[in-house]
């Protein structure tokens, strides 16, 4: 049974979103099942929120700029379909890990592999973290790096959750001296699936071994160009949401070190510019995972937080507080945090209503454009994907968007 997600590679995010399949790719979906991996059943979930960890492993060798650069692209638009997944009704609580390898910048020693980000729920640190990623060549461990996310990572014990890597670069799945067998077998032994993303021909990815990477874990094997230029289509609803994201920055109340509340808050800012600086379908992908629970900011911001910890105000430091709050009484600050909450609740809400809008808006014109085309794009598969993977998890999924 499927159970976990992990984005690995440079190229898993962009994959997930609206990469373009290359002309002689095929997308292997049904996956021949091994001995080892019989299906079990799950205990029924009792939880309020179900936990989903993703783990991201990209190749960061020479060859890999136009993965990095579909990642980017795709980001937002990959998490939209976790926080469009529910569990009882709820969204589940969403962290995500990156890797880079491959990177002859890296200490040979460790494989030429570097965790930028640890499991969490910061997805302005995961954001920084990917557009701070370079390229250089170097050897590419696809099952080192897969034993290193699974030792390292503080990976849910969640029976019920949902654990997936996805795996995306160009040389054969083999090379290193850790057995890409062996690390598949540990990850599937953990319920963690994993997805294989082979940037290049479709046949040698085969013989190199990516397909029977994912096969050995209950996952996916996509075959991509990675140096498809992704094309946005523009959207009627696309500069209202994105003004109604500036909107939504000042709605937050960031707490903390000094040091702290500064870093939250040019980080939202930052990550909100290298989103627009790709296009601006990128900014808007990013808005619309702001207006919902996944992007949450519990510890950092004091509406998410008291969202789940009415007493939270009560635990914090005067110094730690928000400026404008420092001077107030206590009934104040709750007053005051209150009506940020609704504020900014409104805005999630017109957001979310002209998303919708833009969903319809978006189907069909790719339907016309698949049309006129004869081809489809790899994250229309890798999005599917991630919702067969989902449902099989238990959870209730919606359609994706863009």
């Amino acid at each position: 049974m499927l159970r976990t997600l992990i984005f690995c590679a440079t190229g898993l995010l962009a994959l997930l979103a609206t990469t373009a399949i290359a002309k002689d790719a095929t997308v292997v979906i049904n996956i021949e099942k091994t001995g080892f991996t019989q299906e079990t059943k799950k205990s029924p979930f009792t939880g309020q929120r179900a936990a989903v960890d993703v783990v991201i492993l990209l190749d960061t060798s020479n060859s890999m700029d136009g993965l990095i650069s579909q990642a980017k692209n795709q980001l937002w638009t990959i998490v939209q379909q976790f926080a469009k997944a529910k569990k009882n009704g709820q969204t589940p609580i969403l962290r995500v890990a990156l890797f880079e390898y491959g990177n002859t910048g890296l200490p040979a020693s460790e494989g030429y592999i570097r965790q930028a980000v640890p499991l969490t729920d910061d997805l302005d640190k995961l954001s920084e973290a990917l557009f701070a990623l370079t390229t250089n060549g170097g050897d590419e461990y696809c099952g080192q790096v897969i034993d290193e996310a699974i030792t390292r990572l503080d990976w849910s014990k969640e029976p019920n959750g949902y654990k997936a890597i996805f795996i995306a670069g160009n040389e054969p799945f083999t090379q290193g001296t850790v057995d890409y067998q062996q690390s598949c077998r540990r990850a599937i032994e953990q319920g963690i699936v994993v997805n294989t993303i082979h940037c290049g021909n479709n046949q040698q990815g085969i013989e190199g071994k990516w397909q029977h990477g994912a096969q050995l874990t209950e996952g996916e094997f996509f075959n991509i160009d990675q140096d498809r230029t992704i094309v946005h289509i523009e959207c009627p609803q696309d500069e209202i949401i994105i003004r109604l994201n500036a909107e939504l920055n000042k709605t937050y109340l960031w707490y903390g070190s000094k040091k702290a509340k500064a870093r939250y808050k040019e980080n939202q800012v930052a990550q909100d510019a290298n989103a627009s600086s790709l296009s601006e379908g990128a900014a808007v992908g990013r808005s619309v995972v702001k207006s919902g629970q996944a992007y949450s900011n519990r510890g950092r911001d004091l509406v998410d937080t008291l969202a789940d910890d009415e007493s939270a105000l009560e635990k914090i430091e005067n110094e730690e507080l928000p400026e404008e709050l420092q001077e107030m009484a206590s009934e104040q600050r709750k007053a005051h945090v209150k009506k940020l909450a609704a504020q900014r609740a409104e805005l999630q809400k017109k957001i979310q209503r002209l998303a919708s809008e833009r969903e319809t808006y978006l189907t069909k014109e790719k339907k016309r454009q698949a049309e006129e085309t004869g081809t489809e794009t790899l994250g229309d598969a890798i999005v599917a994907a991630i919702q067969r993977q989902l449902t099989q998890s238990g959870f209730e999924t919606t359609s994706a968007t863009e």
